[in-house]
């Protein structure tokens, strides 16, 4: 080889580095510049209109008034607690499911897994949201009305049962790769003791592949917390705290979304929209946080296990 060449394949190396660092360096100020957005539109909130933290967290008082003057109340417990017993419920009914499904896919029927089952789920993942909350209006929505003889059946079972389709294959496809993780060597000296399939999955493989089951659970919830067109279809909006499943109520995505393009600009209600759009912004975070948390356990934990 060269001189010419090898300063050739040295400038490459360089160029492509220098590429990968100004993309990530992107990111990273784009996603600052988003929250340093937010925080600058949220904040009128508190320092414009003079309502405290927690007023807006703690009151379900949401009244807010559309002008510049203010004068309105902002109590968005209403919609926390829609968007935290939606999203609780659409993880109840979807966790048991995906782990099953992830179990099933690569202990069970690893071959038919990976080939059909693994592609079917991953289907669903790319159905768009408008489509499920259809699907839940003209067919989930009427279901629950006739069998449970409701009035109506817009309810938070409906939205949560949509929401639990929506997130299961986002939990299947991380909570199998992390089963996948898991060394081959483990399975093989609990067969060696003696172990059953079920008990190694039971006491080797699950234990073991636990962070990224957890990774998998979070990345589902934070999935479900950021949709609102689907949850608004079938939730029933109304502006009232959940009494049970069936009752109806707006979650923090829906009532973004419905109100932020008729809002008038510098108004108190706009002003308390982009607060609680920083609230999702910082819950997502919280999100990303708690998934590299348990990624980094699950690394530790092979780690130890190959050793």
């Amino acid at each position: 080889m060269n001189t010419t060449t090898q300063k050739g394949m040295f400038h490459k190396e360089y160029a492509w580095r220098g590429i990968a660092i100004v993309c990530g360096l992107f990111v990273i100020v784009l996603t600052l510049g988003i929250g340093a957005f937010l925080v600058y539109k949220g904040s009128d909130t508190f320092l414009k209109f003079g309502h405290t933290l927690w007023e807006f967290l703690g009151s379900t008082q949401w009244q807010p008034v559309d002008s510049a003057q203010g004068g309105g109340s902002v109590g968005t417990l209403i919609f926390i607690v829609g968007s935290l017993v939606t999203c609780g419920l659409a993880l109840l009914i979807a966790t048991p499911f995906a782990l099953g499904s992830a179990i099933f896919m690569t202990e069970i029927s690893d071959k038919f897994g990976e080939k059909f089952y693994r592609p079917v789920v991953q289907i669903f993942a790319g159905i768009p949201s408008v489509v499920y909350g259809w699907v839940g209006l003209t067919v989930l929505v009427p279901f629950i009305r006739n069998i449970f003889n409701r009035q109506v059946g817009h309810s938070i079972l409906a939205a949560g049962i949509v929401l639990a389709v929506m997130i299961f294959p986002t939990i299947t496809t991380v909570s199998a790769d992390a089963i996948l993780a898991v060394p081959d060597s483990c399975r093989k000296a609990a067969y060696g003791l003696g172990s059953t399939r079920w008990q190694t999955i039971r006491r080797i493989v699950l234990p073991a592949s636990a962070p990224g089951i957890i990774s998998g659970v979070i990345l589902g919830l934070a999935r479900a917390f950021g949709e609102a067109l689907a949850v608004a279809m079938v939730i029933g909006q109304t502006t009232a705290l959940p009494t049970s499943i069936f009752s109806t109520t707006k979650t923090m995505t829906t009532e973004i979304a419905s109100q932020m393009g008729n809002s008038m600009e510098g108004g108190e209600l706009k002003s308390a929209l982009w607060t609680m759009s920083l609230l999702l912004f910082l819950v997502s975070l919280l999100f990303i946080t708690l998934i590299h948390f348990c990624t980094s356990r699950g690394k530790k934990k092979l780690e130890g296990g190959n050793a």
